[in-house]
């Protein structure tokens, strides 16, 4: 068991093995990353609603949706970011531990925390998936006028406008979003869960 000062790791009585077992599946997080507008709250779920629909285990974590709740507390500001991810890391961790698969929509632009959520998981759960779209597409459709907003000044810490994204380097899908349907994307990312026998 693992201890931190008074704090003792419990394990529990049903393991991630006995779950995936009973799931008929291996759990996983799909971490779509890139800048506002590139697609990725989409894409999450209209692949969770092909997992869902095919009797798979999972469910979606949405920036947004995350930062009306649990982090609430956090700001833009680089060490805010940093935390943010940093708990959706560890939620993420619960959930693939519970036996399913988690889609993450989040921007998490920067490589140093996308390794660090990465290394809370054993390999080959975790699975970076890079909505790769030029900014100015990404401008032109802005959903939430958030773009506009920052070019005004209104928004600071804009990533991609006054906060940069570090592209990533290596991640186990890409993404062309300007240039591939809904469709094509999906079955993108359901072909790798199958070809890699998550599925």
């Amino acid at each position: 068991m693992k201890k931190r000062g008074n704090i003792t790791w419990h394990l529990s009585t049903v393991s991630k093995d006995d779950r995936l077992l009973l799931n008929g599946h291996k759990s996983c997080v799909l971490w779509f990353t890139g800048l506002s507008g590139s697609g990725k709250s989409t894409l999450a779920n209209a692949v969770d609603q092909i997992l869902f629909q095919e009797s798979y285990r999972s469910y979606v974590l949405d920036g947004d949706n995350i930062r009306h709740g649990l982090n609430r507390d956090l700001s833009f500001l680089p060490k805010d970011r940093n935390e943010n991810i940093r708990r959706i890391g560890e939620v993420a961790k619960l959930f693939v531990d519970s036996g399913q698969i988690v889609c993450t929509a989040f921007i998490s632009p920067f490589l140093e925390d996308r390794e660090l959520v990465r290394k809370m998981f054993e390999p080959g759960e975790f699975i970076e998936i890079y909505l790769n779209c030029p900014i100015y597409v990404c401008e032109d459709r802005d959903p939430k006028g958030l773009y506009k907003r920052a070019r005004k000044g209104e928004i600071l810490e804009f990533t991609g406008v006054s906060s940069p994204y570090e592209t990533p380097i290596n991640p186990e899908i890409i993404i062309d979003s300007d240039k591939m349907t809904i469709e094509q994307s999906v079955e993108k990312v359901i072909r790798y869960l199958k070809d890699k026998k998550i599925l």
